[in-house]
């Protein structure tokens, strides 16, 4: 049974049978019923170009996420917001925000997007994705406003920043899924990167929108303008919205056949009349049957369902923690302060060449984590971040400061220190950045679906809270050696990735089930034979 659109697997069967005149004809998208093997449906390329503009679409929801990432650095270091929310020091005659107030104002955003995940999560399955990717988001401009609205008081400011959050979790549980749920298995690990690098984009456009209104305004269109301008995508994602097709997997499950032939058709271009469109419709009934005769899922199922499914749950909670602990978020949140403190005194231009990188360097994954696999990329992004992260550390503990720390710091030393941020970004946003959202988006079956990621997300919030709020005073104790607590989480995360996480590239999603009934926890680099009894070639050595 299929939860996927075959439909590149059922063109390569064929390819023997139809002739090179055929395939040229499937390349330029034309319909099978044309061909001359009416029973083998062709793939049609042109459906990758409609699904590719809707999942850019439905990926918004992570540009509003990493615009958010990549503004709260600047906003909380503009002159002005520092005058209005926070506090005067008289050993320096100017306004700061004190550790707490800024690990709270930085880091609040997660919590709320922990919380998030899991409760507006479930109306992925009440409503529909994007239903409830449109109620989100309309939070998120409610948050913004309160944010803008704010004066002098650094609670509205603070409440504003949960609301926003709890929108962001939610859309990171429901974009995935929605993508995942609408794209071919061929190409389903690219389709889902570009989740990733629309939050790259938002990132990098972020740093450019407060380097650009901090050079243009010293009142409080300075982090005004930044916040008024994510207003405007988050308006943009919902109308966008309004002509996306719904998931066929959510159509069907709730008996709405027709409509879910109209949207399969919409996102492959081919007519809903097609022996195609039946056929996945079909799959999909049947395994909808195969649901409802389990019952119904419950929270209940996460820790007790088969095959594996807490094991699954805990693997996802694990990739999602890994990512926040590789310490992206440290440079992230922090760039600006980072850098002031290697001897840059515009750390905004700096800011904008990391976002370049991490932007640029997301294309990668678009060919590589469905070329090479989900496993191979995770673990070669964390041998080559354990390198940067090393050296990072080691020159600024033992080069950086002739003497004592943040005096006449080395110039050649903090340039290198910089290249190594950025490499380190560049491998980060190439492998760990798309990887656990691939990996968790198509690890659980359709009935738990939501409750699996939105459980798993909660490793990301959490984690991302923590370092969010703790950084200020860990960097202020440790100073660069906060690199080496970070070179320690990613070591564990390529023995756990190695040890733990199964390949599910080419796999159908209901093909997963199936990985985990034969996986031996503990054994993940081993290839699984699927479809074939245990004992055709189980477990062999890759």
């Amino acid at each position: 049974m299929s939860e996927e659109l075959n439909i590149h697997q059922q063109a390569s069967g064929s390819s023997s049978q139809v002739g090179e005149t055929s395939e040229k004809e499937n390349f330029l998208g034309k319909d099978a019923s044309t061909t001359k093997d009416s029973q083998a449906p062709v793939e049609v390329r042109g459906s990758y170009l409609a699904l590719t503009a809707i999942t850019f679409l439905i990926s918004f929801g992570a540009f509003i996420y990493g615009w958010d990432s990549g503004t709260i650095s600047g906003i909380v270091n503009t002159p002005d917001y520092l005058q209005r929310f926070g506090e005067w020091s008289k050993s320096d005659q100017d306004y700061y925000l004190s550790e707490v107030r800024m690990g709270l104002i930085v880091s609040i955003f997660n919590m709320g997007a922990a919380f998030g995940g899991v409760t507006l999560g479930r109306l992925g399955d009440m409503w529909g994705r994007r239903e409830g990717i449109m109620f989100s988001t309309c939070i998120y401009i409610v948050g913004t406003v309160i944010q803008m609205a704010a004066s002098h008081s650094w609670v509205q400011y603070f409440i504003g920043r949960i609301l926003t959050g709890l929108s962001v979790g939610c859309n990171c549980v429901l974009c995935p899924m929605y993508i995942s749920e609408l794209a071919p298995m061929a190409i389903r690990g690219t389709m889902v990167t570009i989740y990733q690098l629309m939050q790259s984009a938002g990132l990098f456009l972020g740093y450019c929108a407060c380097y650009g209104s901090n050079k243009g305004y010293t009142d409080s269109r300075s982090w005004r303008i930044p916040l008024g301008l994510c207003f405007a995508f988050a308006l943009l994602l919902i109308c966008g919205l309004i002509f996306a097709p719904e998931s066929p997997r959510y159509l069907v499950k709730k008996n709405r056949v027709d409509k879910a032939k109209h949207s399969l058709s919409r996102v492959t271009r081919v007519p809903e009349s097609s022996p195609l469109i039946q056929r996945e419709i079909d799959s999909l009934l049947e395994g909808i049957e195969i649901e409802k005769r389990a019952g119904n899922s419950s929270w209940k199922e996460l820790l007790t369902g088969k095959p594996k499914i807490f094991y699954r749950v805990v693997m996802g909670v694990m990739l999602q923690t890994l990512q926040q602990l590789t310490g992206d978020n440290y440079f992230f949140y922090y760039s600006n302060t980072v850098f002031k403190s290697v001897g840059l005194n515009d750390s905004y231009v700096t800011s904008i060449i990391i976002g370049v990188v991490f932007f640029v360097s997301t294309f990668v994954p678009l060919y590589t984590m469905d070329r090479f696999g989900r496993r191979v990329t995770l673990l070669v992004g964390s041998a080559a971040m354990l390198i940067c992260l090393l050296v990072f550390a080691t020159i600024g503990v033992k080069s950086l400061f002739p003497g004592e720390y943040g005096v006449n710091p080395k110039k050649s030393v903090g340039d290198g220190m910089i290249f190594l941020v950025c490499l380190f970004m560049f491998f980060f946003s190439a492998t760990w950045g798309p990887g656990p959202y691939v990996v968790v988006s198509e690890s659980y079956p359709m009935r738990i679906r939501a409750k699996g990621m939105a459980i798993a997300s909660i490793g990301n919030w959490l984690w991302g809270f923590l370092i969010g709020f703790f950084t200020p005073f860990i960097a202020g104790a440790i100073h660069f050696a906060y690199g080496y607590v970070f070179f320690g989480c990613t070591l564990f995360g390529f023995i756990f990735v190695f040890t733990c996480v199964p390949e599910t590239k080419g796999l159908r999603l209901e093909d997963v089930d199936e990985l985990y009934s034969k996986l031996k926890p503990g054994f993940a680099w081993r290839k699984i034979e699927i479809g074939k009894d245990d004992t055709e070639g189980r477990d062999s050595d890759a």
